[in-house]
């Protein structure tokens, strides 16, 4: 399991902003461009593990500070999707 989590935890870290878009589409999680450009600058170079709920949690927060509350919920919607 521990190679799975790896290599979700690498995507999140360098996910572009079309990414990040395509898979909230496909989840049916709805963000703007502008959002998931922020989301995605933001991620990229982070180490941070989704699967712990306090980093993933940590990690929400902050993205609530840089978009909104609402994106940062979106976005956490999408990390559970993850991380299931």
């Amino acid at each position: 399991m521990a190679i799975f989590e790896n290599i979700i935890n690498h995507k999140i870290s360098n996910i572009t902003a079309d990414e990040l878009l395509k898979y909230a589409s496909q989840f049916q999680i709805s963000i703007t461009m502008g959002q998931a450009q922020k989301v995605a600058g933001y991620l990229r170079g982070k180490k941070v593990n989704i699967f712990n709920d306090s980093e993933r949690t940590a990690l929400i927060k902050e993205i609530a500070r840089i978009t909104s509350p609402e994106t940062a919920r979106e976005v956490n919607k999408l990390f559970v999707k993850f991380t299931k």
